[in-house]
């Protein structure tokens, strides 16, 4: 995935845009267990952090959902896949996403509908950890431990950066005892461990909303990227892209 991440991103940069490529570099892993191992057919997903379209649009063409020259297409002027997801339920994308904060809020929305029904569907939210200071994501959080649906899975990209740097310098909130003591279940791991991620998934609670908070790293896989939030949203020149390039070659992801 991160080979095609690049690829995409070095292509839109030759013609002269920009993409959110750390922040796609840093969830690879969240969302290769989720399309590969985790998500059904019944199930839902939703990128609230909507500046990672790339890694999933990614996703989307590695779980044979869109083509690859649907993937090709990233950033196509009037095409399907702009820089953050726009809705389209033909090519997967259930979610119109990009204004942060309102990811989970839709999700808990369709997690209770699916409850009503009595349908067996469990609907996955991917945000980012600066996303959180949105504070209609805690709204969310309150209605969803309140009307026990535990059929949400809130999955926090957890790489400790923003758009304007560390999150612990513009915000700083212990995630882990703030969302427990909302009533969450909640599971912290490696999110660049696919063996971790996978057992994450597996310990829900039917009965109690769920966060996943992975810890990632901003650029993951790219040397020069890692953790320099100047790849936030950037152009990658021909002498990067091979770099990055080289430093993925051998790499199985």
């Amino acid at each position: 995935m991160r080979l095609n991440i690049l690829k995409l991103a070095a292509k839109v940069s030759e013609e002269g845009k920009g993409a959110h490529i750390a922040p796609s570099l840093s969830m690879v892993e969240i969302l290769a267990v989720l399309f590969k191992k985790i998500i059904r057919k019944q199930d839902d997903f939703i990128l609230s952090k909507g500046h990672g379209g790339l890694a999933y649009y990614t996703a989307l063409r590695e779980a044979g959902i869109i083509t690859g020259e649907q993937l090709d297409s990233f950033e196509n002027d009037g095409g399907d896949f702009p820089g953050q997801p726009s809705k389209n339920i033909q090519n997967g994308i259930i979610f119109s996403s990009g204004s942060l904060g309102m990811g989970l809020s839709y999700g808990c929305g369709l997690a209770l509908a699916a409850q009503k029904r009595g349908e067996d569907k469990k609907v996955y939210v991917v945000i980012g950890d600066g996303e959180l200071n949105e504070g209609s994501n805690w709204e969310s959080v309150m209605f969803a431990k309140q009307q026990k649906l535990g059929n949400v899975v809130a999955v926090v990209d957890y790489n400790g950066m923003q758009s304007d740097g560390k999150s612990s310098e513009i915000i700083e909130v212990d995630l882990e005892s703030t969302f427990k003591a909302f009533g969450w279940n909640v599971t912290v791991c490696d999110g660049h461990s696919t063996e971790e991620l996978s057992r994450a998934f597996a310990g829900l609670n039917p009965q109690l909303p769920t966060v996943v908070l992975a810890k990632t790293v901003k650029g993951k896989g790219v040397s020069f990227m890692e953790n320099d939030n100047t790849w936030h949203h950037n152009r990658l020149n021909a002498a990067q892209h091979e770099k990055a390039i080289a430093e993925r070659n051998g790499h199985n992801d």
